[in-house]
């Protein structure tokens, strides 16, 4: 499901604000992880200390989270369900590259049936274990958190209406899959860190698939992969910077000993 179209940061109607997509504040134990050794690209300080120039240890400013396998339970069934109804499910072709190679006047249909099937299975999101926690966690420190997702904005404002409580700060921007270009590229992300005024090393790319740790490792953002079954290769891609089981080991890990990234 990606884009080969040129980088540009320039956002479409992908970008949600909070008014637009949030209602009131609603719109929005050692941690069992791998991580690289010597000489990280990024070495962030735990939550609550401050940058230390002598160690190369930043301070962070912000989190980018994916949604559908990272903030809720991934529902892997979607894709195949997507492709039949795409026709290309004997074809390795991305999702997205499929519909954007369709005449124009094909696309606005190809669209409006994923987008179908997308809105089916948000009445079965499951939130993350440990989500609210993390948000918690987030707010306390003051961090920044968006979403770049693939996903269209129903499925992300029901996510955030239906499963997250009203006193958490809103996730702001949220990007969806109308940015163009979408993930793995890094146009997204670059984006987030433009709004929020923060380069993009300074900022952690949280997600699941290939196309979050592309994103992030090609922004200059540290990723963080949410491990899930069926996904073990990814863990030592050289994209992907830290490994964590959930995400109470990443609250755990931003906690007790910061962030290093891969070489």
């Amino acid at each position: 499901m990606i884009s080969r179209t040129a980088l540009r940061t320039t956002p479409s109607r992908s970008c949600i604000t909070p008014g637009a997509t949030q209602k009131s504040n609603r719109f929005i134990s050692s941690p069992s992880v791998r991580m690289a050794s010597t000489k990280p690209r990024h070495h962030f300080a735990p939550l609550g200390q401050p940058a230390d120039p002598s160690t190369g240890a930043q301070e962070l400013k912000g989190i980018v989270f994916d949604m559908d396998g990272t903030l809720c339970e991934p529902q892997n069934h979607m894709f195949t369900e997507m492709r039949t109804a795409l026709s290309i499910q004997d074809s390795p072709v991305d999702i997205l590259d499929h519909i954007y190679s369709l005449p124009a006047s094909e696309q606005a249909s190809a669209h409006a049936k994923i987008q179908a099937i997308e809105r089916r299975a948000m009445h079965a999101q499951v939130p993350q274990a440990g989500l609210v926690s993390l948000l918690e966690l987030l707010d306390r420190f003051g961090l920044r958190k968006a979403i770049c997702t693939r996903n269209y904005e129903t499925p992300v404002t029901h996510l955030i209406t239906t499963h997250l409580p009203s006193h958490l700060t809103p996730f702001s921007p949220i990007v969806t899959r109308a940015f163009q270009p979408p993930k793995p590229s890094p146009a997204g992300i670059l984006h987030i860190a433009e709004t929020w005024g923060a380069a993009p090393a300074q900022v952690v790319m949280v997600g699941d698939s290939v196309d979050d740790m592309a994103a992030g490792r090609g922004a200059g953002a540290l990723t963080v992969l949410v491990r899930s079954a069926g996904k073990e290769a990814l863990e030592g891609d050289a994209r992907t910077d830290v490994v964590v089981g959930g995400l109470g080991e990443l609250g755990g890990l931003l906690l007790e000993g910061g962030l290093r990234g891969r070489v």
